[in-house]
């Protein structure tokens, strides 16, 4: 009976073969690799046979080589069939957008600002720039739904904005995650020095290297799985401080002595005025850095159009709970002038003001404890470095912005050769055995220093155009899968505040604390990154020929490049969530609305 029923072809099976037939067919692979000859040749063979570039469909290659074809839509069609692996799914992208900025920028990061900016910096800075990134993502996360394409921002600038901005933002953006990858395996090593170990940092370096290449190596699942595991770890962290940092400041500590709100009458809730105030924004955007990464994932996720606005609202959560619940717990448990908070490097992990918290509070073993969190969070980084990086570089290479090698993806979905490209730049973690390690990346960070600023600018401009597109083409906003919840006026705000912050930053790189005169060299190491951003826009500019290249709000696109989704089905699906959810309760609304 059971052989009989399952012998049965059903409607659903059948149809469901026909979709595993067409996905399939997509792209092809040679012969011998998909042939059932396969099973028996050697595991290294069918390892090397990997590393072979996934074929372009026939008829998409036919589409390439018409000579009738524009180089807008020859852009849109390489972008459209990057070959990526589609292997992410909804308990990914969360985690990724819930930890994917959690790294030294808040763990260690935050005590030179506490330092410089005083008690009072710390929930203040970090709650505008929290309402920027918050603003910002969003607007990425309606644009990456309809247009989940490879590259994401950098794609999006190209499209809505014009070629030679993406060019120049793609390129900053790379230049940001191939300068920090040496530096996160630096700073992991380094954090070991917290157990005064006597191993040398060069063997530690060795073993980062390795371990952080290899995971890219195995593919996107192994990055999603690496970064669920390591942004859990990160999270859990979080909230557990955020229960110790409540009972520390009740006096419930071994040490049990009540803090309260001390540190803000002494030394007082501001240090260095409004100058300091002013750093504390430059580090607060760098250390929610990141965000935006969830963004390049949806080219590589299993269904964008449900994954992504899920994933996108954890930012919300992510911004009150770890930064500003926790910025706000150091303020009140750690004095602006504890000369701890100086430390000796950028990993200093007994210079963190968590570490230092702790300590504080009398318990013993838990700064051991944070600190094994933070390795975990800059390993993390450094992950999310090679992906970013390489993503980007194919998303690039598709606009023809970028050598043709970098859209070069094999068989596990992987651009091989820009991750090749950020193995390369790796190698200069291995100037920790040098006396100058701490200069050289101080310039070398210096290159993309304002990376993530003007990523951001760019990412709310491009919802600007594309929103003054869909007005000028009579299109409506019913027809988005996501819609972002702080609309246009949020993209606008963002970009606002973000130009206010590139303000600033240019005031203090010039006219740092403690400095009588304009200060060059502290200038270049902080505004250099937008210097060369301008040279790659304008020495596009000058390649091209072309002095304006922006595309007329109704003459573009907003067809072409698309997720291939039925409309009139999507309207429907999106017409009975609103209905169901118009049935609910305010509370659950309200959950639903933030979650």
């Amino acid at each position: 009976m059971s052989n009989s029923i399952s012998a049965q072809e059903t409607p659903d099976s059948s149809l469901e073969k026909s979709n595993v037939a067409s996905i399939s067919s997509n792209y092809t692979t040679t012969e011998p690799y998909a042939s059932t000859e396969s099973h028996s040749r050697s595991l290294f063979t069918r390892f090397v046979d990997t590393f072979k570039e996934v074929e372009i469909p026939q008829e998409v290659q036919e589409q390439l080589n018409d000579p009738n074809i524009t180089e807008d839509e020859k852009r849109n069609l390489r972008l459209k069939h990057t070959p990526l692996s589609k292997n992410l799914k909804v308990r990914h992208m969360q985690m990724i957008a819930m930890g994917s900025c959690i790294g030294t920028g808040l763990f260690i990061g935050s005590g030179s600002a506490l330092r410089t900016g005083g008690a009072a910096s710390l929930p203040i800075c970090w709650s505008i720039i929290g309402f920027v990134a918050f603003f910002t993502i969003h607007s990425l996360g309606e644009l990456a739904t309809a247009y989940p394409v490879s590259g994401a921002f950098s794609a999006h600038a190209t499209k809505f904005i014009e070629p030679s901005f993406g060019f120049a933002i793609g390129w900053n953006y790379t230049l940001l995650w191939l300068a920090v990858l040496p530096n996160e395996i630096i700073a992991a090593s380094l954090t070991l020095q917290f157990w005064n170990t006597s191993i040398n940092p060069v063997a530690w370096v060795s073993i980062f290297y390795v371990f952080v290449l290899s995971i890219n190596l195995f593919g996107v699942k192994a990055y999603g799985e690496a970064e669920y595991i390591f942004s859990l770890i990160k999270v859990v962290a979080i909230v557990g401080f955020l229960i110790l940092g409540i009972v520390l400041i009740c006096g419930g500590g071994p040490s049990h002595g009540f803090v309260g709100g001390e540190y803000y009458h002494n030394p007082g809730p501001f240090a260095n005025g409004f100058k300091g105030v002013s750093t504390v924004f430059v580090t607060a955007c760098y250390s929610l850095g990141g965000t935006e990464l969830v963004g390049v994932t949806s080219a590589e996720a299993g269904n964008a159009r449900k994954f992504l606005p899920s994933a996108i609202k954890q930012v919300f959560w992510r911004i009150v709970f770890f930064f500003f619940g926790s910025l706000t717990m150091i303020s009140l448990l750690v004095n602006s002038k504890d000369n701890r908070l100086l430390g000796t490097n950028s990993a200093d992990a007994s210079a963190s003001p968590f570490v230092i918290a702790i300590k504080n509070g009398g318990i013993k073993g838990l700064p051991s404890v944070m600190n094994a969190v933070i390795m975990i969070s800059v390993l993390s980084v450094g992950n999310s470095a090679v992906y970013g990086c390489s993503r980007t570089l194919a998303s690039l290479s598709a606009q023809g912005l970028a050598p043709k090698c970098f859209n070069y993806i094999d068989r596990m979905g992987r651009p091989i050769y820009g991750i090749a490209l950020n193995a390369l730049f790796g190698l200069l973690c291995f100037t920790v055995a040098s006396n100058h390690e701490a200069t050289v990346f101080a310039w070398l960070m210096s290159l993309s220093g304002l990376a993530i600023v003007l990523t951001w600018s760019s990412i709310c401009l491009s919802h600007i155009r594309f929103r003054m597109a869909m007005k000028a083409q009579g299109r409506s906003l019913d027809e988005l899968a996501f819609v972002s919840r702080s609309g246009v006026y949020g993209s606008i705000f963002g970009l606002v505040m973000l130009m206010v912050v590139l303000g600033l930053q240019f005031w203090v790189s010039l006219f740092p604390l403690g400095s009588e005169g304009a200060n060059a060299t502290n200038f270049f190491q902080n505004y250099l990154g937008g210097v060369i951003a301008l040279v790659f826009y304008i020495g596009r500019k000058l390649w091209v020929r072309k002095l304006w290249e922006a595309t007329p709000l109704k003459e573009i696109d907003l067809d072409e490049g698309r997720a291939a989704v039925d409309m009139e089905l999507l309207q429907q699906e999106l017409e009975e969530e609103r209905a169901s959810l118009a049935a609910k309760g305010f509370f659950y609304r309200a959950y639903r609305f933030w979650c």
